[in-house]
C-alpha cells in the first residue's frame, strides 16, 4: 500500500514579479512529477531532471534573493514534488510520513540533523581542494611560507607516505596542513594581459608527527609529484556556502582564461578560472553560459567572425576580487580557454 505524502507548502512571500517569471519557465519534456532525494544528489541534479534550464531553480522553487543565499536545506529522503498550476510550475517538498495534511515550511527542514548531511549545489569532492586558501595569490605571496626540506633518504621526488622535514611550522597552527607551489600568472586578455593574479598549486596534505625547529612529518596525500622547497599552508576548515544555482540579475561578460590541470579543451566535470570576480558583481551560486567564437574564410579570403556558439555553463563557486572559479556543470561541445562566459 502506497503511503500518503504531507506536502509542505511553502510558504516564502513569493512577489509577483517570481510568479511572472515562473511562467516561461520550460519542463524537461521527460520531467517526473516527484524525485526522492539520495545521497549524492545535488540541487543541480535534481533541477536537471525537472528544468530545461537548472539556473532557474530558485523561481520555481520559489526563493527570494536572500534565500538563494541560505536556501532551506534538502536531506536524502525528501521527496521533491512538481506541481503545475494556472500560476506556473512550482516546486515543492513533501515527507512520507503516513498522514494527509498541509503544513508550513520551517526555517529548518530537519532541525535533527546536521546541516553537513544537506546535499549540496554540486558536487564538493569535484571542488574540495579549490575551497581552500591560497588558490589565486599575490606575487610572492608564498615567499614566506614554511617549507619542505627533503626527506631522510634524500628523495627528489616525495609521495603519499612519504616522511618528510619541514621548515617554519608552528604548532599553534595544527598539525594539518596543504602543500602548494606557485604556478603560472593569471593574464586578463581583454585588458591588455593585465596580471589578476597567480595560481597556487595544490599539490597535496602533510600531518606534522613532531614539532620543532625542523619538524617531522608524513604526506598525507599527493595529487602531484612534491618537490623540496613547496610550500606549506594550514588547512582551514571548509566553509562551503551551499547557494542554490542562478543566473545573475544583470548582463555579463567575461573569459575562461585557465583550466585546472593545463589542458587546452575542456569538458563537464573541469574547473576552471574566469577573469571576473567579486569587484564585478559575481557570487556563488552564479550560473554562466559559455560561448565559443569561430571564424570562417570567405570566398574573397577574408576572416570573417561567426555568431557565438553555445558550448556549456559554468556554476561559480569561489570568488576572488577580479577572478572566480567555476565548475562546468553541462558541456554540448568542446570548450576552450579564451571562450567566452555571459549572463544565459
Amino acid at each position: 500500500m502506497l503511503k500518503p505524502i504531507i506536502t509542505v507548502i511553502l510558504m516564502l512571500g513569493l512577489l509577483a514579479a517570481v510568479s511572472t517569471r515562473a511562467q516561461d519557465i520550460i519542463l524537461r519534456n521527460d520531467s517526473p512529477d516527484h524525485h526522492v532525494v539520495v545521497p549524492g544528489d545535488t540541487l543541480w541534479g535534481i533541477a536537471s531532471r525537472f528544468l530545461r534550464d537548472p539556473w532557474r531553480w530558485p523561481e520555481i522553487w520559489g526563493l527570494n534573493r536572500a534565500q538563494v543565499k541560505n536556501p532551506h536545506k534538502i536531506y536524502p529522503g525528501d521527496i521533491v514534488v512538481l506541481e503545475k498550476t494556472a500560476q506556473g510550475n512550482r516546486l515543492r517538498l513533501a515527507e512520507d510520513k503516513g498522514g494527509m495534511r498541509t503544513v508550513k515550511l520551517s526555517p529548518r527542514i530537519h532541525s535533527d540533523q546536521s546541516s553537513t548531511l544537506a546535499i549540496p549545489s554540486i558536487p564538493a569532492s569535484a571542488i574540495e581542494p579549490f575551497l581552500s586558501q591560497p588558490l589565486i595569490i599575490e606575487k610572492d605571496g608564498l615567499a614566506n611560507a614554511p617549507y619542505i626540506l627533503g626527506s631522510s633518504d634524500n628523495r627528489l621526488i616525495l609521495n603519499t607516505g612519504n616522511t618528510v622535514y619541514v621548515s617554519g611550522i608552528t604548532e599553534d597552527k595544527g598539525s594539518a596542513w596543504q602543500i602548494f607551489r606557485t604556478g603560472k600568472a593569471l593574464n586578463d586578455p581583454d585588458n591588455n594581459g593585465l596580471i589578476l593574479g597567480y595560481e597556487a598549486i595544490y599539490l597535496g596534505n602533510i600531518k606534522v608527527n613532531a614539532f620543532a625547529d625542523i619538524s617531522t612529518a608524513t604526506i598525507t596525500r599527493a595529487t602531484e609529484e612534491i618537490l623540496k622547497t613547496d610550500r606549506l599552508v594550514p588547512t582551514p576548515d571548509i566553509i562551503f556556502n551551499n547557494y542554490a544555482p542562478h543566473a545573475p540579475e544583470f548582463d555579463i561578460k567575461g573569459r575562461i582564461i585557465s583550466v585546472y590541470g593545463g589542458v587546452t579543451e575542456i569538458g563537464r566535470g573541469a574547473i576552471v578560472t574566469l577573469n571576473k570576480g567579486k569587484l564585478d558583481g559575481l557570487e556563488m551560486g552564479h550560473v554562466l553560459a559559455i560561448y565559443r567564437k569561430s571564424q570562417a574564410k570567405s570566398i574573397r579570403g577574408d576572416i570573417l567572425q561567426l555568431p557565438d556558439e553555445r558550448t556549456g555553463l559554468v556554476f561559480v563557486f569561489r570568488i576572488f576580487d577580479r577572478l572566480a572559479y567555476a565548475l562546468v556543470v553541462q558541456s554540448t561541445d568542446s570548450i576552450r580557454i579564451l571562450d567566452a562566459v555571459k549572463t544565459p
